[in-house]
């Protein structure tokens, strides 16, 4: 019993999080939290370049040159 209270203790948060995950899951949020992780990422990028706007017109720049 002692090692099971340890391993709960230890792993609580992967455990939690797996509780989760199946929750959105079997109810269907998946598609909800897909599309705001989406959004979130988009944002994120956007923000970035906005920025950085030469180190990003830079690397694609090389990219394009690589290609």
């Amino acid at each position: 019993m002692k090692d099971l209270k340890g391993f709960i203790h230890e792993y609580r948060g992967a455990i939690i999080g797996g509780i989760i995950s199946i929750v959105i899951l079997c109810t269907g949020l998946l598609k909800l939290v897909l599309g705001l992780l989406v959004l979130a990422v988009g944002v994120f990028l956007g923000n970035y370049v906005q920025q950085n706007k030469y180190e990003v017109k830079q690397k694609l720049l090389d990219f394009i040159n690589k290609i």
